[in-house]
């Protein structure tokens, strides 16, 4: 047992309640931040190294053993999930101190900020699936409050939206919850999954399934509930976009792999639904991603390709395919964060996101064009870059499971998605430059710093495959082998 579990929940939490006592002194509020990321940083890889050399970790919250109490688990793919989080939470972070402006930062933006990697953090750690719907709401309401920070009309008026169909979304969620406990009896994950092992194959359990494919696929955008996503996500600020790009949709794209591998590994109907939704979600994604001249909606609808791409991945449930589904999901989340960091400073010299109105930018800012560069290589997996090993043993998967329209949509997105992010770099970087009004009061140095790392990171992940390849088999394999997890929790 290893309380080192809750810290990456703890940390942030009992920073965003301390620095609401600090409301009047941004530089404070900073500095406190700043730290925070940092160490949560150190203490989610020092987490994923223990998950790695010791297996599964767990925690029973209070003296109640699992079944019956609340648990929290750590296996590898949780541990990763955390950390991408961590490093990522702190990358905006740092992004937002020369972005965000004090009209937001004097309206406890590190404080909700860090409420929001609570939720994320908790939902990717929860054992529980009652705790998951929980965390949910802790990432939703800080999410409400990002979203509309600022009070522009461009946020108003897509909070309405965001906000109806995440109250929707969530009571169905309980909905779906109530039904389950209705079935089974229990709440622990691990319990769910010996439970309808023991219940065997009942219709009631398939609608259960669907039900918690729509919760989530609203959640992390699949077809055709990605609806509300290009709008929402195009309203706040970079570093919030970014967020929100990176993990947000990342953790209900997490809810499915989880669900489906633990609770319904054998319904072969919702799997095969499910290889349908990502099939065309990723046509959807494609599409937006293609039509688009505006570089906010580009990235955005490239969120709604990947999670495609990794969802196809789970539906193979081969051991392979959830390896390139862990894969890139980690390498989605980084370049994500990285392209919306990068995309933010392109927007702000422009002063607009309207590509027929820019031009030349390379001239002047050539550090800012040749990450651009690096990282848009990077997302439409161009090897030995962080896209390809992911998206390689995907598509192998599907070929070998005989999902060939499948696997040949997920190629053909990779073409797609680079025309879409070359648009961007020939749009923003090529052409006669071009003289924008108050360029010069961008700080594009201390402001690239944040997603160069990013990149950085994501090239680094791509060029080290050989040894980042055992931990992402070991998370792959707890997915494809649940009985690990189940004796883990339930210490059979």
């Amino acid at each position: 047992m290893s309380n080192l579990l809750i810290m990456p929940i703890l940390i942030p939490l009992f920073t965003g309640i301390i620095l609401i006592f600090f409301a009047n002194s941004i530089k404070v509020q900073r500095y406190i931040s700043g730290f925070s990321a940092l160490l949560a940083i150190a203490v989610s890889a020092v987490l994923a190294t223990q998950v790695y050399n010791d297996g599964i970790q767990t925690m029973n919250v209070s003296n109640w053993e699992a079944p019956f109490g609340i648990t929290l688990v750590s296996d590898m793919l949780s541990a990763l999930l955390v950390l991408t989080t961590s490093v990522i939470a702190a990358a905006c972070l740092f992004y937002s101190f020369r972005s965000i402006g004090e009209d937001r930062e004097k309206f406890y933006y590190y404080s909700i900020f860090n409420f929001l990697i609570v939720g994320v953090n908790g939902a990717f750690t929860t054992g529980d699936i009652f705790n998951l719907f929980v965390f949910f709401e802790v990432m939703l309401m800080a999410s409400y409050v990002l979203l509309v920070l600022g009070g522009t009309k461009i946020q108003l008026r897509e909070s309405i939206k965001y906000i109806l169909v995440n109250v929707i979304s969530s009571a169905l969620f309980v909905i779906s919850v109530a039904f389950l406990y209705s079935v089974v009896g229990t709440l622990n994950m691990a319990h769910i999954s010996v439970r309808i092992a023991e219940a065997g194959n009942h219709g009631i359990l398939t609608v259960i399934a669907v039900l918690f494919l729509i919760v989530f696929g609203l959640k992390g955008a699949i077809f055709p509930l990605y609806f509300w996503l290009p709008g929402s996500y195009y309203a706040p600020p970079a570093p919030v976009m970014a967020l929100f790009g990176a993990l947000l949709t990342k953790v209900g794209v997490y809810s499915i792999i989880r669900t489906y591998t633990l609770f319904f590994p054998h319904d072969i109907f919702t799997h095969d639904l499910l290889q349908v939704l990502s099939i065309l979600t990723i046509v959807a994604g494609v599409i937006g991603a293609i039509a688009f001249n505006d570089i906010k909606k580009i990235i955005i609808y490239n969120i709604i390709i990947a999670v495609g791409v990794i969802l196809f991945g789970v539906s193979i449930m081969t051991k392979e395919s959830m390896t390139g589904s862990v894969f890139y999901l980690i390498h989605d989340m980084v370049i994500k964060a990285a392209l919306f960091l990068i995309i933010g400073i392109i927007a702000k010299l422009a002063g607009t996101a309207d590509l027929r109105k820019m031009g030349g930018l390379i001239n002047k800012y050539p550090g800012l064009g040749w990450t651009f560069f690096i990282a848009a290589l990077a997302l439409a997996g161009i090897p030995p870059l962080s896209g390809f090993v992911g998206k390689l043993l995907i598509v192998r998967s599907g070929f070998e499971s005989a999902s060939f329209w499948g696997s040949g949509i997920v190629l053909m997105s990779s073409l797609f998605v680079l025309f879409s992010v070359m648009k961007i770099f020939m749009g923003a970087f090529w052409g006669s430059e071009r003289a924008f009004k108050d360029e010069e009061k961008v700080p594009v140095k201390g402001l690239l710093a944040a997603p160069a790392i990013l990149t950085a990171i994501a090239v680094l992940y791509g060029l080290g495959t050989e040894a980042i390849y055992p931990v992402i088999s070991l998370a792959a394999e707890t997915l494809t082998n649940p009985d690990i997890y189940i004796n883990a929790v339930l210490k059979e």
